[in-house]
C-alpha cells in the first residue's frame, strides 16, 4: 500500500515513542528493582512499581476526555500534544539523574503522564491523516514501524550496559545512558509529524472554552450510551485490553521476581519487537478480507493462553515461548483495536471520542498492575494476578461477539 507524506510521518511518531515504551517495559522495571533493592522485607518491587503504573494511568483516565474535548477545537491538538512530550521527556530525563526509588518513581509517574497524554492526541490524528479505506493498514503500519524502530535505541542502550566497564562507567551510569537516547529519540522522530501533520478536523473555537468542554464530555457519554455497538465495544475494550496492556508493562518486572537472568529477560522481550513488526503489518492485510472484530477474538484467545502459561512460567526456556507468541498478536489487537474505534466515531469529534476510548484503556492498565500488586502484597507472588487476566479475557470475547450480533441486527433491521 502507497503512504502519502502525511501519513508516513504520523507513523514516525510511532517509532518515536515506542523506544520509551519499549524501556517502561524492560530496562526501567529491571533498573528500579536494582534501585529498591528489598528496601521493604517480603515485598517485592513487582508491587511498588504496579502501584506507580496504577496511579499514573489513573491521573490520565480521569483527565484524557476532557483533554480530549478542549483538544478537539481548531489548533489546540498539537500544542497540547507538545505539551504532553515536554511533560514526558522532561520527566524522564529528571528520573534518570535519581538514586532513591521513591523519587524515582514519583519522576516516573509524571513522565508516564506526558506520555499517556500525547497518545491520546497522537491516535487521534489517525482521523486527521488518512481515509477509513485505509484507516487499518495505517494504524498497523504504525504499531509495526514502532516496534522495529524501538529496537534501534534499545540496543544501543543494551550494548552500553553489557560493556560498560570498557568506557570506564558504571552500571548505572551506562542504564541511565540508555535511557537518555530512547529520550532523544522520541523527540528526534517527532519532528516530522509536527512539520506535516495538521488537524483536518476540529470544532470552532467557542467562549468559555473550558466550561463547555466539560459539556461536551458529558453529550459525548450520553451519545455512546445510545450507539449500542460503540458501547459495548468501548467496554470489551477495557476488558481484553486490560490483560494485553498488564502483559506488556509487567512482563520483566514479573520475570524478575522469579529470579530469571536480565539479560534473557531482556533479549526476548526484544524478540517480541522483532516478530511483532511483520505480524503487526500482516494484521493489517487479515484486515482486508475478515471482519476485525473476528480477527480481535482470536488475539484475544491467544493471549488468553499467554495468561495460563504465565502462570506455570518457571525457567527461562518458558519466557522465550511467551514472548514469542506475544509477539504474533501484540499488533493486531493494538492496531486493529485503535483503528476500529476510529471508525466508529465522527471525525470532528475525534479527539473527545478518543479521550474516552483512552480511559476505558487506562482504567484496564490501572486495573491489572493493582491485582499484581495486591498478589504480591498478600500472596507473596504475582502469578494468581496473571492467571486472574484469564477472566478479563473471557468478558472481551463475550462482549466483542454481542456487538458483532448488533451490527448485524442493525443491518438487517
Amino acid at each position: 500500500m502507497k503512504l502519502n507524506k502525511v501519513e508516513k510521518s504520523w507513523i514516525l511518531y510511532d517509532v518515536a515513542n515506542s523506544a520509551f515504551t519499549l524501556i517502561m517495559s524492560a530496562t526501567i522495571p529491571i533498573y528500579f528493582a536494582a534501585l529498591y533493592n528489598d528496601a521493604i522485607t517480603g515485598v517485592p518491587a513487582t508491587t511498588f512499581f504496579g502501584f506507580s503504573t496504577s496511579i499514573s494511568v489513573a491521573i490520565i483516565a480521569l483527565l484524557s476526555p476532557f483533554m480530549g474535548a478542549v483538544a478537539d477545537h481548531k489548533g489546540l491538538k498539537k500544542k497540547l500534544f507538545v505539551g504532553s512530550i515536554l511533560i514526558g521527556v522532561l520527566g524522564g530525563l529528571a528520573f534518570t539523574a535519581i538514586s532513591n526509588w521513591i523519587f524515582f518513581l514519583v519522576l516516573f509517574i509524571i513522565s508516564r503522564v506526558g506520555y499517556s497524554f500525547a497518545n491520546v492526541f497522537y491516535d487521534s490524528m489517525l482521523t486527521d491523516v488518512t481515509t477509513n479505506e485505509k484507516m487499518d493498514a495505517v494504524s498497523a503500519y504504525g504499531y509495526a514501524f514502532g516496534y522495529i524502530g524501538s529496537t534501534i535505541p534499545f540496543i544501543m542502550g543494551i550494548i552500553l550496559i553489557t560493556f560498560y566497564k570498557n568506557i570506564g562507567i558504571s552500571e548505572g551510569q551506562a542504564t541511565q545512558l540508555s535511557f537518555l537516547i530512547a529520550l532523544a529519540w522520541w523527540v528526534l522522530f517527532t519532528i516530522p509529524l509536527l512539520r506535516n501533520v495538521k488537524q483536518t478536523y476540529y470544532t470552532e473555537t467557542e467562549s468559555h472554552l473550558l466550561a463547555n468542554s466539560f459539556k461536551r464530555v458529558g453529550q459525548t457519554f450520553n451519545k455512546i450510551k445510545k450507539n449500542r455497538a460503540l458501547f459495548f465495544y468501548i467496554i470489551a475494550y477495557f476488558f481484553y485490553i486490560d490483560g494485553v496492556y498488564t502483559i506488556i508493562s509487567m512482563a520483566s518486572s514479573f520475570g524478575k521476581e522469579l529470579k530469571l537472568e536480565t539479560t534473557g529477560l531482556i533479549a526476548a522481550l526484544l524478540l517480541t519487537q522483532f516478530i511483532a513488526f511483520p505480524f503487526a503489518i500482516f494484521a493489517g492485510m487479515l484486515a482486508k478480507k475478515y471482519k476485525v472484530l473476528s480477527l480481535l477474538k482470536i488475539y484475544i484467545c491467544i493471549y488468553g493462553f499467554v495468561a495460563v502459561f504465565g502462570f506455570f512460567l518457571h525457567y527461562m526456556w518458558q519466557f522465550w515461548i511467551l514472548a514469542i507468541i506475544v509477539g504474533l498478536a501484540q499488533g493486531g489487537v493494538q492496531s486493529l483495536s485503535r483503528s476500529y474505534f476510529g471508525k466508529l466515531v465522527p471525525k470532528e469529534n475525534s479527539n473527545e471520542y478518543f479521550g474516552f476510548f483512552d480511559i476505558f484503556g487506562k482504567y484496564a492498565d490501572l486495573l491489572g498492575p493493582i491485582l499484581i500488586g495486591f498478589s504480591g502484597l498478600f500472596l507473596g507472588s504475582s502469578r494468581y494476578a496473571i492467571l486472574f487476566l484469564v477472566v478479563f479475557f473471557i468478558i472481551g470475547f463475550v462482549l466483542l461477539t454481542k456487538v458483532e450480533k448488533i451490527i448485524k441486527e442493525e443491518k438487517t433491521s
